[in-house]
């Protein structure tokens, strides 16, 4: 890869959140440019850090990650969101698809699978 892929993780779950970027920060084409807490943080973050790609958590606290997907579209449209999350509830596929995301992961996929997935997302495939 060319240039690194610009990442920013967005997860309520502070180890998890913590996992997924050492584990990412492992990867030589990934780059880790910041974390959020909830939406309200990701929105404000991705805006001044301009990520390639937001790996971001359906059900978050204040501002969920549907709701703040659909934000990131309007202030940041270069920025592709990438959801991972344990909800396999169609509804909520299909909203954060609506509002934006260019991929929806469950946290139950392999380590391989995440990284395939946010090539291709950052991408624009």
């Amino acid at each position: 890869m060319d240039k690194a892929i610009r990442i920013m993780v967005v997860d309520d779950h502070p180890i998890f959140r913590r996992g997924l970027i050492s584990v990412l920060s492992d990867m030589p084409d990934f780059k880790i440019v910041g974390q959020a807490t909830n939406g309200m943080e990701a929105i404000a973050k991705a805006t001044e850090l301009q990520p390639d790609v937001v790996v971001m958590d359906v059900r978050m606290p204040d501002c969920n990650g549907v709701e703040a997907t659909a934000a990131l579209q309007q202030v940041t449209p270069s920025t592709k969101v990438l959801m991972l999350t344990v909800s396999d509830e169609n509804d909520d596929l299909f909203a954060a698809m609506e509002a934006g995301a260019r991929g929806y992961l469950l946290k139950s996929a392999e380590l391989d699978g995440l990284i395939t997935a946010i090539k291709v997302v950052a991408a624009g495939m």
